[in-house]
């Protein structure tokens, strides 16, 4: 069974379009998991950890492990601090993301099912992002179903 530290996985760059500039942990892809996603998200103060969104067919679960987020979820903004869980049925329209408005870095654990076919709505962006794994499908689509450019790649 694979044995690892945190210390010796990679520190990936997110990018910083649209949300910030981010920073992740793969834990799970360290370990050789397929079945569940799990990383270490870390998001500097002024930058947010996704575009609101939700998914049909994964279940999400993120934990504040370090400073303080604002969860915004469906139009409303929460402010939690570490230990504090979100749980996010798949299927379940509620939109969520997680902001950093402090002045020190925010971790999170997030976790997630890979359920190889997925719509992932984000409904203030009017965008979906359609997975479908076995048709080698993953791609934003607008209102009108057209694709378009992916709004991570900024």
């Amino acid at each position: 069974m694979p044995k690892y530290h945190l210390s010796d996985l990679p520190l990936i760059d997110n990018g910083s379009a649209p949300c910030g500039p981010s920073q992740c942990i793969p834990l799970s892809d360290a370990g050789g998991l397929t079945q569940f996603g799990a990383w270490i998200v870390v998001i500097p103060p002024g930058s947010r950890s996704s575009i609101p969104h939700w998914h049909s067919s994964e279940d999400e679960l993120i934990q504040v492990l370090e400073g303080e987020a604002v969860l915004l979820e469906g139009g409303e903004a929460h402010v939690l601090g570490p230990g504090a869980v979100c749980a996010y049925p798949a299927g379940l329209a509620l939109s969520h993301s997680f902001e950093n408005r402090s002045h020190a870095p925010l971790r999170l654990l997030v976790i997630g099912t890979r359920s190889g076919k997925d719509v992932c709505t984000y409904p203030e962006a009017d965008l979906k992002l359609i997975i479908d794994d076995a048709a080698g499908i993953n791609e934003f689509r607008n209102a009108a179903g057209q694709p378009v450019p992916n709004p991570y790649d900024g």
